[in-house]
């Protein structure tokens, strides 16, 4: 099962910054069990927003140049509150340490103005073709596939 856990990306600042959205709806299925009578977003997938958030931030910046962004590192991760259902987690992510093959992040998740979840996270990019070559054609496939959902999330602002 695939979790998009980017809605919208509402501003973009290439190599520096990113500020996305996701609104929780009832309707997602993870939220049937998590909890009963009690329904709220887990901690793991609040942290997966900001992971890709951050995949988006380094995708744009890198023009598409990678195809896989995974998650290396999360540090002090602290969840401060509930993402509930009708609720908004807004994302920001700014660019701490900018090297070759990853990219550090300070993160943080709000609802209503108020601190849902923050970490250190740390991601790295990669082609899979670079461990084998005969993987090129997924790399292409996976670029292609990243490159359409962006352009759903991404509506640069008009100039």
């Amino acid at each position: 099962m695939r979790f998009t856990l980017v809605d919208r990306i509402v501003e973009l600042d290439k190599g520096q910054s990113i500020t996305t959205v996701k609104n929780l709806s009832l309707a997602e299925e993870y939220l049937q069990d998590h909890f009963p009578g009690f329904a709220v977003m887990p901690g793991v997938l609040m942290v997966e927003a900001l992971v890709q958030s951050g995949a988006w931030l380094m995708r744009a910046t890198e023009d598409f140049k990678y195809s896989t962004v995974l998650l290396k590192q999360a540090k002090a991760v602290k969840f401060n509150s509930f993402v509930t259902p009708g609720k908004q987690l807004v994302v920001n992510m700014k660019t701490h340490k900018w090297g070759d093959d990853e990219c550090t992040f300070k993160a943080k998740g709000t609802v209503d103005g108020e601190s849902a979840v923050s970490a250190r996270i740390t991601l790295s990019q990669l082609n899979l073709r670079d461990k084998n070559e005969s993987q090129a054609k997924i790399d292409e496939y996976l670029t292609g596939k990243m490159k359409e959902l962006y352009a759903q999330v991404w509506q640069p602002p008009a100039e």
